[in-house]
């Protein structure tokens, strides 16, 4: 039987998400130190953990790297953010798992221009089994379709909670803890770069043009090969 939670599970993820953006700017503006940056760190420092957690269910790892080196420098602890972070990342695919199972109406409806991406990871999940599971977090462009498309099937929603649990503090771990290791090493460079931004900024949009580049051409290649008539 459907739970009230089940069933609002879309509204749930976006009350967080709305939540989670009046939070952090409330205590941005209101932080009692001078300069942008400076109320950033000081909000990371004394909500570093709830905002982990928040920025984990968006799978983030902008958010993670940034734990790993509050971490490295002392202001965090490293076994705790990686508990955290894959908690978040736990939770938000769970969410996004649950609006497939048990809110088909609204994912026909809202993801109409997905269909190809849904019918790949159908295949995918045939195909491969439970490992997609494991491995969508680094699937760049399927992150929330992958949980939404096996809600649609009746795959196991334990085994999925499991995998997904399992999978998400291995991502938290494989984020954080480099970042907490070469920590001042990733400092000097940031610090390099804020002084030389002029310089950093054109590698920056090169590496990440290329990168996007990629990972959108491996994704068109890969749907190309199925019929769109492969829907959910």
């Amino acid at each position: 039987m459907k739970t009230k939670l089940q069933k609002n599970s879309g509204k749930i993820l976006t009350v967080v998400v709305s939540v989670f953006i009046i939070f952090l700017a409330y205590n941005l503006y209101h932080a009692p130190v001078e300069g942008l940056e400076e109320k950033f760190i000081y909000l990371l420092k004394t909500y570093g953990y709830i905002i982990l957690f928040a920025w984990s269910m968006l799978e983030g790892e902008m958010g993670l790297i940034m734990a790993g080196l509050l971490s490295h420098t002392g202001d965090m602890n490293i076994y705790i953010a990686v508990f955290v972070a894959g908690l978040g990342g736990f939770a938000g695919d769970q969410v996004y798992f649950y609006i497939g199972r048990f809110n088909k109406a609204y994912v026909y409806k809202n993801f109409k221009g997905q269909r190809r991406k849904f019918a790949l990871a159908h295949l995918l999940l045939q195909k491969y089994g439970w490992p997609i599971i494991f491995v969508q977090r680094y699937m760049y462009g399927m992150r929330t379709v992958i949980p939404i498309s096996i809600g649609l099937t009746r795959y196991s929603g334990k085994t999925f909670a499991f995998i997904n649990l399992i999978s998400a503090w291995c991502w938290a771990a494989i984020t954080i803890v480099p970042a907490w290791y070469f920590g001042e090493q990733i400092l000097d460079v940031l610090h390099w770069i804020k002084e030389h931004w002029y310089l950093a900024l054109p590698f920056a949009i090169l590496i990440g043009g290329g990168i996007l580049y990629y990972f959108n051409k491996v994704t068109k290649k890969k749907e190309n090969i199925y019929n769109e008539t492969n829907t959910f």
